[in-house]
């Protein structure tokens, strides 16, 4: 679930950032536990926000695409709870944090335009959450593609899906294949016959 908020923010915002940073993908922006100093907002490619899990396992807190602030709630902390990593080739502006916050202070339109973004984020936290509750992979896998239009990022980014819902990339890929399976004919108990015909039904008219 990448992350979209209104333009006023983005741009008030915007017009308040100092400082221009490239980043490579791969590559971190900030660690966990290390000072808020800045806000940050992204221009282009896209971030995520992780944290390691004691198994080794990454899980994506945030995707953060072009147009959008990274790690909002950071305003209100002292410092950050998770790791950022650039996902692809990325742009960041940098905005100080005393100034985001003096900004907020006295912009009242500024201000209403964040707590209606946070509201949302507090809704899709909560979609998120009922994800991370089902048990099964396959009923993850159909939760997160019934929130997200059906639509699976480029492969090279489902990786990124699967550390999205706490599931191993290899269980992820698995769910997937038997998801072609199924649309070529074999029986899937998890999921409806409309929703495999639509994730991957070849785009011939559909019998009565």
């Amino acid at each position: 679930m990448i992350a979209i908020m209104s333009e006023l923010l983005f741009e008030r915002f915007l017009e308040l950032a100092e400082r221009e940073q490239s980043l490579p993908a791969g590559s971190v922006l900030f660690r966990m536990d290390d000072p808020v100093l800045s806000l940050f907002l992204v221009t282009a490619g896209e971030l995520r926000l992780v944290r390691a899990l004691p198994d080794g396992f990454q899980l994506t807190l945030q995707r953060a695409g072009s147009a959008s602030i990274l790690a909002e709630a950071s305003l209100f902390a002292d410092r950050y709870h998770c790791d950022a990593l650039a996902t692809e080739e990325s742009t960041v502006r940098a905005v100080p944090i005393t100034k985001a916050k003096a900004a907020l202070e006295s912009d009242r339109a500024l201000a209403s335009s964040l707590l209606r973004h946070l509201a949302g984020e507090v809704h899709q936290t909560r979609t998120r959450t009922e994800i991370l509750s089902l048990k099964s992979v396959a009923a993850r896998v159909s939760a997160w593609m019934a929130c997200n239009g059906g639509v699976l990022p480029p492969k090279g980014r489902w990786h990124h899906v699967a550390s999205e819902i706490a599931v191993t990339p290899e269980a992820f890929y698995r769910e997937l294949a038997r998801r072609r399976r199924c649309a070529a004919g074999m029986m899937h108990p998890h999921m409806p016959p409309d929703i495999i015909w639509y994730f991957f039904a070849p785009p011939i008219p559909r019998p009565i």
